[in-house]
């Protein structure tokens, strides 16, 4: 029933969490980052067994999308594996909504490469120049490798669609970090990107292809793909992606991942964040491929 719900409810504007579902089931609406919907709904899922009362309704979109609803008033807590920002918040606020940001979890943005790909290192500079506008790198002998079954050697730079959490990190973390260096002239990205709707189509497009590079959440690796050591600096230590290295910030694209409510939350959505936020909330998202907002020993 709870799926059936979920399917249903995703697609259509949806009373908040003070509206009941059936005699006195408490419906609360959840939406937005696509980093974070598995997650989401695994905690949904679970949540149902916790407490029957309440039902929570997951769709993804993408962060903007969330935020988008968030501003609108439209939604009980908007996922968003980004910061609001100031004029979003402002938005929102003009329209009588008090956005107020929950850390639930970290993450490592990882960068994929296809598994016959040489490289195993990349530093942020030649990101930038992979993604960023203007960029030098758009072969791979540029970087000094030849990948077996690219014949073109163009790279295939895979990236995310610009209402994506995942995309506006990127661009700030990656490209706009670049262009204040001095390493890029714009702080951009380059033209002709295939933009992706999902993490999961990021990956899947990596795997077939082995010209291509794209970036995407840690939960969403596979074996089919190889994620690439990340370094700050050319020539420094690189570090690999994972749970660890996203939960201390040594990982160079490391970023939080949010909750917005609108305001301090109160009833239902309350006792839903704080079970989130408990040992059983946060062992889940460590089971997703995330770093939990805080320690916690999972089984």
């Amino acid at each position: 029933m709870h799926r059936l719900l979920t399917a249903t409810l995703g697609c259509t504007a949806l009373v908040l969490a003070t509206a009941t579902l059936g005699s006195d089931r408490v419906l609360i609406q959840n939406k937005g980052s696509d980093t974070l919907v598995n997650v989401a709904q695994a905690w949904a899922e679970a949540y149902n067994s916790v407490n029957g009362a309440v039902a929570v309704a997951v769709s993804g979109g993408g962060s903007g999308t969330g935020i988008a609803a968030m501003i609108n008033g439209t939604v009980d807590i908007a996922n968003a594996s980004r910061e609001m920002t100031a004029r979003e918040l402002a938005e929102a606020q003009k329209g009588g909504q008090q956005p107020l940001k929950h850390v639930v979890g970290f993450d490592a943005l990882a960068v994929f490469l296809h598994r016959d790909n040489p490289i195993n290192t990349l530093s942020l500079d030649q990101l930038a120049q992979i993604f960023g506008r203007q960029g030098t790198a758009t072969h791979w002998s540029d970087l000094g490798v030849k990948v077996p079954g690219c014949g073109s050697d163009r790279i295939v730079v895979v990236s995310r669609q610009n209402n994506s959490g995942t995309y506006a990190y990127f661009r700030e973390a990656v490209l706009k970090t670049a262009a204040k260096r001095g390493a890029l002239r714009k702080g951009s990205y380059r033209l002709g990107t295939l933009d992706m709707h999902g993490s999961k189509d990021v990956v899947d497009l990596v795997e077939k292809t082995p010209c291509a590079i794209g970036y995407s959440g840690l939960a969403y690796a596979t074996e089919q793909v190889k994620m690439a050591c990340v370094a700050s600096i050319a020539g420094g230590a690189c570090i690999s992606p994972s749970e660890q290295t996203a939960a201390d910030k040594s990982y160079p694209i490391a970023r939080p991942l949010f909750m917005y409510t609108n305001g301090a939350p109160q009833g239902a959505v309350k006792a839903y964040l704080d079970w989130i936020m408990s040992d059983a909330g946060q062992c889940i998202i460590y089971h997703k491929g995330y770093a939990p907002a805080r320690q916690v020993a999972c089984n």
